[in-house]
């Protein structure tokens, strides 16, 4: 029986985001850019050593623990930090927060497309600026009135890094608004815009377990900023579920952000594998922006990309594909281990 049309009329109706595949069987999967290598030794000892008694009682809603090992890791205060369930919530706790304009919120047309579904979702009126013909965003665009700004550095899927001043020409030029960077992938790429945060107090910065620190399945995000807006943001959160982070999530986290060495030495081995694999998808003909996250946005003159997506997948190698304007013919490939991408080239060698 289908549902009164009066009924039809006050359901919201949004067009939700589309996770990259997870297979459930054994596959090389390098379409969701997820570390592949274990999180750090004190994580998988916290696993072992979890006391289940916990489960019984209310995790902390303040988070304090993961919040004073972030602050203190990076040098800021404790009312600077945020935590939310990956950076998804976080983000998402920041639109519904801080872009409340009848102006339009400005992000790149060729970026991470869960933007689009959260300002759907929330009713926020937004604009996309055009990135260039070689996917690179025109700060020029970003100049004009408008309701607030968000941007991943380096951007997704295209894995372009801009370079600081680049932000902060953003960032300064729009003080009436708050600009909020995504860095989900800045591990991979160069300088923060966290270096930022004591001369803009309009700025938020995004971060995420989920791909340098090898926590994808624990969903930990965070955001940093000013004290007003990180306070701003937890009313919010409260008002909307206040016990957001599980207690695995709070006592494994805190151990991730421990271990400084573990995640600087899986990090440095991602990027060789990228090093090399961009060398090697340029020898079999690709052509890809400079990649700097753990990541390649690759075409081939003579591949169809689609055809080429199903044609790995047939041999249980999973990349992105997706089909959409100005990108119909790339695929984003992660970065996995050394030996996952010896299996990705040595298909790659014989595809014709």
């Amino acid at each position: 029986m289908e549902l009164n049309p009066k009924i039809l009329e006050n359901i919201r109706k949004v067009e939700p985001y589309v996770p990259g595949e997870q297979p459930q069987n054994r596959v090389i999967k390098l379409n969701t850019n997820e570390n592949p290598y274990p999180p750090a030794p004190g994580v998988v000892e916290a696993v072992r050593n979890m006391d289940v008694d916990r489960f019984r009682l209310y995790p902390d809603p303040t988070a304090s623990s993961l919040v004073n090992a972030l602050s203190e890791y990076y040098g800021v205060g404790e009312d600077q930090v945020f935590v939310g369930v990956g950076s998804d919530d976080v983000l998402s706790m920041c639109f519904l927060t801080f872009f409340n304009s009848d102006k339009p919120v400005l992000f790149p047309d060729i970026t991470y497309s869960f933007y689009k579904v959260w300002a759907e979702l929330y009713r926020i009126p937004y604009v996309c600026p055009e990135v260039d013909e070689g996917f690179r965003i025109r700060r020029e665009d970003y100049y004009r009135e408008n309701g607030g700004i968000i941007f991943p550095n380096p951007n997704a899927p295209t894995a372009i890094y801009e370079e600081l001043d680049f932000v902060e020409d953003i960032v300064s030029r729009n003080q009436d608004v708050i600009v909020i960077v995504d860095e989900a992938y800045i591990d991979f790429a160069g300088r923060s815009a966290l270096e930022l945060l004591d001369k803009y107090k309009n700025l938020l910065v995004v971060q995420t377990f989920s791909k340098a620190r090898s926590m994808a399945g624990m969903r930990i995000g965070y955001a940093i900023g000013a004290p007003e807006l990180i306070k701003y943001l937890n009313d919010v959160k409260y008002s909307f579920n206040s016990y957001t982070m599980n207690q695995p999530s709070l006592v494994y986290g805190v151990e991730a952000v421990k271990d400084k060495a573990y995640f600087e030495e899986t990090v440095g081995r991602i990027i060789e594998t990228r090093e090399w694999a961009k060398k090697e998808l340029k020898e079999l003909g690709f052509v890809f922006p400079d990649a700097k996250a753990n990541f390649i946005f690759a075409t081939h003159p003579e591949y169809d990309a689609k055809e080429l997506f199903e044609a790995l997948k047939k041999e249980n190698i999973y990349v992105r594909y997706w089909g959409s304007r100005r990108i119909e013919q790339y695929l984003r490939i992660t970065i996995g281990t050394r030996e996952e991408m010896e299996e990705l080239f040595s298909f790659l060698k014989r595809y014709k």
